[in-house]
């Protein structure tokens, strides 16, 4: 058993890690020169504020009253400067947002292993071609741009990270920081020779992050008063830092401002998908370098946001976000970073025709090289007639483009060089998304060959180990060809002879090599094979289309079942709620802690009514459970009601909820083992910390599972009774153990199919019954505000996962106790649920999408994942499943037997 678990494990590890290879590799090349505007720059300096979180409707849009939340910046958009919307990509995350306006290229989602703030690769950025650049703002972002700083250039000045605590008094303090130090920051610098020369110099940047709208955005959602108390707060600031260099500057008109924000955020509160309102961001820039508003008569646009924001007779530019960096390089004549493929949206610049030209030719030399580097990289790594070349962008063609474009310049033609520029700009784009993906054909063919594969062992080990449909047929035929072995060791030395003259990555000799094994395994049972089909056509087709038709309905006992069919449809309901955009009700998570409260009281009843001699020690224990029920409930409605009286999190609140958390993994483990009690014990342990971690509905989808698995559990009991196979025992007086006798463990019937198609269907049900991790924000940070709620990626990305997690684990626990009372092997049992899900997985496979919203990329992959992790995580979670139970512990010391 332990062979095939590792086995299993090892080839599902490496189907899993193999989309990360296939579909979500780093895009960054390196080996690039960098490349500048040739021509003075119209600024000396840049100011550019980030507003992290904010929605451009909320920016741009006037209140109740018909005023604007920022008088300053919609100024700026009348009198002063340029204006638009920048659209995000996925994810719409910090990290990645900052990345795109200051490197200039959209995140891979690599990233999100490091929590979106450590580097996972490196990369050239806006502040790294700087002359000096000094930063205020929250620790996360400006040390990852701080990072590697070799020339000492970079300055940062950031507060505490245990200042952004949603549960805080006051967010907006955040800001307010960040505007005092830039304030005391010049106010300083007329008094310090040194820091005054630097300040005076040309190529500098003024990085100002601003946490505080999407602190309050989680805290008090973007609707709120207080969001938009924020925004004014905000714009207020804004005024007085323009003020405050300009009078330091003297005036000089060589400034140049920047704002605009990372992400938006939904009105929830949440952000990481694709929703308009996470991807519409403001962007604003004036000074120097920046064209002056544009009075239009008309503008057309898909949506209808001019006319609600009132802004229909200003001339709107929309860009993408990573267009903000080559911008920002131009204005202050900075090499363009060397990762960019942002397009300069040279009718914003308030330059010379020959100024945008020549930066737009610039531009396109910069993505152009990426392109170049990324086509010899991948040339010089495949065989030279295997190695097919982007045929649209030859290098005969990328030599006539930029002759032309230098030629179009010299002749004063600049809208056509600008114009041929950008269609070089988009060949080399596409030219980089095809070597990019040059090898994920190859890579595919070779998974999807390593899951045929082993779909077929796995299905012939059941055949051949675990039923009997195969006795009585001959499968005696002579062994397998010695031939056999030597063409396989053959084939493998030949492939990797391949990929090593190609120097191919080790991961490509896994993906490559791994079918093999798997397919001689195959092979070699071509007598099982032959035997099973033997079988197989000796049923008349119409017996076996019924029997499929009844598989595929797998109702027969269940139809009679009111009960079942009751907890059915209310478990139904609970896919069906909205995913993302739910309010929180905390009544409904009190509610849900009072019905298991009931619940339990009947079953104290019924330990009351016993008659044996534990029933002290039994008793004690559902009455402390009780207790950690009461006290959840009354720590998730404490803890809702401090949050909003803006008190913070009280620390009784935090440690209760941390000892409810650590005890619900040991009170189950001192109940007794009878199949009925521990089951029990288990649901209140779990509920007790479920409590902890809901916000509104979710509260109730354990305690409805729970109970159907109750059901099913006599249901299967029911419908094994009424087979050939003999059932001796209740399931009241059914016992869990720590050893189960092999001896008692049965052959497969056509029915243990159902139950593992069960299985699968309950698991698939646990994990969209709460939520759907596909979207990032689908998942409230408050559901774990009872725990912490100053920001920490790991802790609070741990606790969400472990609440995905409970639905799991009682299923599991339920299936055990299914194991048990219909004598099925676990081992026949796990490679049927293997072939269910990767037959599954390899559909999903072909449905992985790299483009597109994050809710759509994260759709596909965490169909894909959800499946795979069926395998790989159904071993941790049946050994938790055993852990409780089976184990037991005594509160007396010593475990005792339990006498029923």
């Amino acid at each position: 058993m332990l062979l095939y678990v590792a086995l299993g494990l090892l080839v599902h590890l490496v189907f899993f890690a193999s989309i990360f290879d296939i579909y979500f590799t780093s895009p960054l090349v390196h080996g690039m020169t960098p490349r500048f505007t040739p021509l003075p720059p119209p600024a000396k300096r840049l100011m550019l504020f980030v507003a992290d979180g904010l929605r451009a409707d909320k920016l741009y849009e006037l209140d109740e009253d018909g005023n604007s939340r920022a008088p300053f910046l919609r100024n700026v958009i009348m009198n002063e400067g340029s204006w638009g919307i920048s659209h995000t990509h996925v994810p719409t995350e910090s990290r990645p947002g900052h990345v795109a306006i200051i490197a200039g290229f959209y995140e891979d989602v690599s990233a999100v292993a490091k929590g979106w703030k450590e580097n996972p690769v490196e990369f050239d950025s806006l502040l790294n071609e700087t002359r000096y650049t000094w930063s205020w703002g929250s620790p996360d972002i400006l040390a990852m741009f701080a990072k590697g700083d070799s020339g000492n250039h970079i300055f940062t000045d950031s507060y505490d990270a245990s200042s952004e605590d949603f549960g805080a008094h006051d967010v907006t303090k955040l800001d307010t920081w960040v505007f005092d130090h830039v304030k005391e920051f010049f106010h300083a610098a007329r008094n310090n020779q040194s820091l005054l020369s630097k300040l005076n110099g040309d190529r500098i940047v003024f990085f100002l992050h601003l946490l505080g709208i999407d602190t309050n955005g989680h805290a008090h959602r973007p609707t709120s008063r207080e969001y938009s108390d924020n925004i004014k707060l905000v714009d207020k600031e804004l005024k007085e830092i323009e003020a405050t260099v300009k009078d330091f500057y003297g005036n000089d008109g060589k400034t140049a401002f920047v704002f605009t924000a990372d992400h938006g955020m939904t009105d929830w509160g949440s952000h990481g998908a694709g929703h308009p309102l996470e991807t519409c961001t403001p962007f604003i820039a004036w000074g120097a370098g920046i064209r002056l508003p544009q009075k239009v008569s008309a503008q057309n646009f898909d949506d209808s946001y001019l006319q609600e924001w009132k802004l229909e007779n200003w001339k709107r530019q929309d860009i993408n976000q990573a267009d903000v960096a080559p911008l920002m390089a131009a204005l202050i004549g900075v090499p363009f970073p060397l990762n960019s493929v942002g397009i300069i949206p040279v009718d914003m610049l308030n330059t010379s025709d020959l100024f945008k030209a020549e930066s737009m030719f610039t531009n396109a030399v910069q993505i152009l090289e990426q392109f170049k580097v990324k086509m010899t990289q991948k040339k010089e790594a495949t065989l030279s007639f295997l190695f097919t070349p982007f045929k649209s962008l030859s290098d005969t063609k990328q030599a006539n483009i930029l002759r032309k474009a230098r030629y179009y310049i010299k002749q004063k033609k600049y809208d056509e060089a600008v114009s041929l520029c950008r269609e070089l700009i988009d060949l080399a784009l596409r030219g980089l998304a095809y070597y990019h993906t040059y090898d994920r054909l190859f890579l595919a063919s070779n998974v999807v060959l390593g899951f045929v594969g082993w779909i077929s062992y796995a299905s012939l080990l059941i055949i051949k180990s675990h039923c009997n449909l195969t006795r009585g047929v001959s499968t005696e035929a002579k062994n397998p060809s010695r031939l056999l072995p030597y063409t396989f060791v053959a084939i493998g030395l030949f492939v990797a002879l391949l990929l090593l003259i190609q120097a191919c990555p080790w991961t490509y000799y896994v993906y490559c090599l791994l079918p093999l094994p798997i397919w001689y395994a195959v092979l070699r049972e071509i007598p099982v094979i032959q035997g099973f089909v033997t079988v197989l056509l000796a049923f008349r087709p119409w017996c076996f289309l019924g029997y499929l038709l009844l598989f595929i309905l797998g109702v027969e006992v269940l139809r009679t079942s009111l009960s079942w069919i009751l907890f059915c449809f209310l478990l139904a309901v609970f896919p069906l709620l909205p995913v993302v955009g739910r309010e929180p009700d905390i009544f409904l998570v009190v509610g849900a802690g009072l019905l298991v409260l009931l619940l339990s009281l009947f079953v104290v009843t019924s330990v009351i009514k016993r008659n044996d001699s534990f029933i002290n020690e039994e008793l004690v224990l559902h009455l402390l459970q009780m207790l950690s029920i009461v006290l959840s409930v009354c720590v998730v409605y404490g803890t809702h009601k401090s949050l909003l009286e803006k008190q913070g999190l009280p620390l009784l609140n935090q440690i209760v909820s941390w000892t409810i958390l650590a005890s619900s993994f040991v009170t189950p483990l001192l109940s007794p083992p009878v199949l009925f009690d521990r089951l029990f014990s288990i649901l209140l342990a779990s509920m007790s910390t479920y409590l902890l971690l809901s916000t509104g509905c979710e509260a109730l989808f354990p305690l409805v599972l729970s109970c159907l698995m109750f059901v099913w559990i006599h249901l299967e009991q029911e419908t094994l009774q009424q087979s050939a196979v003999s059932c001796k025992q209740k399931v009241s007086t059914i016992q869990f153990a720590c050893n189960t006798d092999m001896t008692q463990c049965r052959d497969l019937y056509l029915d243990d199919i159902r139950r593992a198609f069960f299985l699968v269907f309950f698991l698939v049900t646990a994990f969209f019954g709460t939520g759907n991790i596909a979207s990032v924000n689908s998942f409230d940070p408050s559901s774990v505000y009872c725990f912490l709620t100053v920001f920490s990626p790991f802790k609070m990305g741990a606790l969400i996962m472990w609440k995905i997690l409970i639905p799991f684990v009682l299923v599991m626990c339920a299936f055990e106790a299914v194991q048990l009372t219909t004598q099925l092997s676990s081992k026949s049992l796990f490679l049927m649920v293997i072939n269910i899900s990767d037959i599954m997985a390899l559909h999903f496979f072909f449905l992985i999408k790299d483009y597109g919203s994050w809710l759509d990329i994260g759709t596909s992959i965490s169909h894909y994942v959800i499946v795979m992790s069926m395998t790989i995580f159904m071993v941790f979670l049946n050994c938790l499943a055993q852990m409780l139970t089976t184990k037991k512990l005594s509160l007396c010391g010593r475990p005792k037997s339990h006498v029923t």
